[in-house]
C-alpha cells in the first residue's frame, strides 16, 4: 500500500521512501510503502499534532449556535422518547404487561395538575421548536433568508412561534 506524506521534515526511513521535490509547495513529498499498522501509527501521530478546538465557554453566545444546539438536543430527546415508547409497547406485548393507550391515559389522568402541565410543556415546547426550526432549515435549503439579518429574523420568528404555540399546546 502506498502512503503519501507531505511535510517539512524527513521523518521517514530513507530505505523505504522515494523523495521528490514539489515546487508548488516548496516541500518534500515522500511516498512510502507501509502496512496498515504503520499507516495507523502515522495517523495517530498526525492527530496528536493537531491543535485542540477551543471550548464553547470562550465564545459569546449567539442566536445561531444556540438554536442549532437546541435543534439537535430536541431532536435527540424526542427520538429517545419515541423509541422508548415504541420499545415499551413491544416489550409489554411480549412480557404480558398491560401497556396500551387506555392504561397510559388512565395513568396520566391520575397525576396531579402541576405534573400534568409540566409533562405537557416538556413535550409541547421541544416538539414545536424542533418543527418550526426544521421548517426554517427547509427555508434555507431553498436559498432564502441566508443573510445574517435573515438568519436572525427567522430565529426570532421560531422563538416567538415556539412560545405562543408551546403555551397553547401546554394549556389546551
Amino acid at each position: 500500500m502506498l502512503l503519501t506524506r507531505v511535510g517539512l521534515g524527513l521523518g521517514l526511513k530513507r530505505s523505504t521512501q522515494v523523495l521528490r521535490y514539489s515546487p508548488a509547495f516548496a516541500r518534500y513529498v515522500s511516498t512510502i510503502k507501509a502496512s496498515h499498522d504503520e499507516e495507523q501509527a502515522i495517523l495517530v501521530q498526525q492527530r496528536k499534532n493537531r491543535p485542540g478546538s477551543p471550548h464553547l465557554e470562550i465564545y459569546q453566545p449567539q442566536l445561531t449556535w444556540v438554536l442549532s444546539s437546541f435543534h439537535r438536543i430536541t431532536g435527540v430527546l424526542m427520538a429517545f422518547g419515541f423509541y422508548g415508547l415504541t420499545c415499551g409497547y413491544a416489550a409489554s406485548s411480549v412480557l404480558g404487561y398491560p401497556l396500551d393507550v387506555n392504561s397510559l391515559i388512565a395513568a396520566f389522568g391520575s397525576l396531579p395538575l402541576v405534573v400534568k402541565i409540566g409533562a405537557k410543556a416538556g413535550m409541547a415546547f421541544p416538539f414545536v421548536f424542533h418543527s418550526f426550526n426544521g421548517l426554517r432549515h427547509l427555508l434555507w435549503d431553498s436559498g432564502r433568508e441566508l443573510t445574517v439579518k435573515g438568519v436572525y429574523r427567522t430565529g426570532y420568528v421560531v422563538l416567538a412561534l415556539t412560545g405562543v404555540l408551546g403555551t397553547y399546546f401546554t394549556f389546551m
